[in-house]
């Protein structure tokens, strides 16, 4: 249940290291969340990482018992534990009672904001009132960093699926997907599918003998999107992949939104038509008027935003020459 992960330390067994216990549930969404903060962490200053499962023996209210908890005991103390997702939200508190460590909790947590000592919360879930403890992001955290070697003439489309936010539709989704790739006919065009995608609009794609590459989800890795995002001048999503929505943005893509009717107003939709008002990205009906563009005068990265915020909040001394290199970035 406990595993040691030595490949995401950043200094061995230094112990003036940094030490971050990372609770995860299981879901890759929230673990991507974790894993891009305390990254961008460990590319400021020395740390090292221990990844706690908490699905099993940690789970509900069995993590409040001694037996569960005193297996946390082989591991060194924690100065950060961090969790995204509910089920690691009573779990991370129990451990930072008993062992220490600054509570760091990612997205709006299930239980009061109060009891943990930082909340990294996504402007959509609409705090009204914003606490001392509580930093706002844009999107939620993710791994992706901003690429510098995009290649003009290549695009990506990333189509995702039926969610409760919006209806969908494959044939609106393909109708826009051709539409983007008929009005660029110097792009070279991949097009990528997502576990939720259906079976039936992978049939029609190939019907329909649209110019570019498919790529299925099951041919992909956990590393495929992240080296695509990097390269790719282009990047359309449909509305209700919203993560991968800021990933392309992290990334200093040109971003472009592939259009489904919203089946109710929510978080998802508000933070969509958000993006769209501010110009962050551009929605399929306004293609033939305002071409996506990367984000004028300032890059998307969360992660390393609040990274830098922890540091200096805690006051983490970051090494001269990581400063050197930052203030000439």
């Amino acid at each position: 249940m406990f595993r040691p992960d030595d490949n995401q330390s950043t200094a061995g067994a230094d112990s003036r290291a940094v030490c971050v216990w990372r609770f995860l549930d299981g879901r890759a969404g929230h673990r991507n969340q974790v894993l891009g903060l305390t990254e961008a962490l460990g590319r400021m200053v020395p740390i090292v990482c221990q990844d706690i499962d908490v699905s099993q023996m940690l789970n509900g209210v069995r993590c409040l018992l001694p037996r569960p908890l005193n297996m946390l005991r082989r591991y060194r103390l924690p100065d950060f534990i961090i969790g995204a997702g509910h089920a690691t939200h009573l779990p991370l508190l129990a451990a930072a009672t008993w062992f220490g460590g600054k509570s760091i909790v990612l997205m709006k947590p299930s239980l009061p904001l109060a009891l943990f000592d930082l909340c990294l919360v996504p402007a959509a879930d609409g705090l009204i009132k914003i606490p001392p403890n509580v930093m706002i992001t844009e999107g939620a955290i993710n791994r992706i960093r901003p690429g510098s070697a995009r290649i003009p003439d290549r695009g990506l489309m990333l189509i995702g699926g039926p969610s409760r936010h919006f209806g969908w539709s494959d044939s609106d989704v393909l109708r826009q997907v051709q539409s983007v790739i008929e009005a660029s006919p110097a792009m070279e065009w991949t097009i990528s599918t997502s576990r939720r995608t259906p079976a039936t609009f992978l049939s029609a794609w190939q019907a329909s003998g649209c110019r570019g590459r498919l790529v299925p989800v099951e041919q992909t890795n956990s590393e495929w999107l992240p080296a695509q995002l990097t390269t790719m001048a282009n990047v359309w999503v449909t509305n209700e992949s919203v993560s991968m929505i800021f990933e392309a943005l992290t990334a200093g893509a040109a971003v472009g939104i592939l259009q489904l009717s919203p089946s109710r107003d929510s978080r998802v939709t508000r933070c969509v038509d958000s993006l769209i008002s501010r110009k962050l990205v551009t929605p399929f009906n306004l293609f033939h008027v305002r071409l996506p563009a990367p984000i004028a005068g300032r890059l998307l990265n969360e992660a390393e935003r609040c990274a830098e915020m922890i540091a200096r909040r805690y006051q983490i001394e970051i090494p001269d020459q990581e400063l050197t290199r930052r203030r000439s970035a």
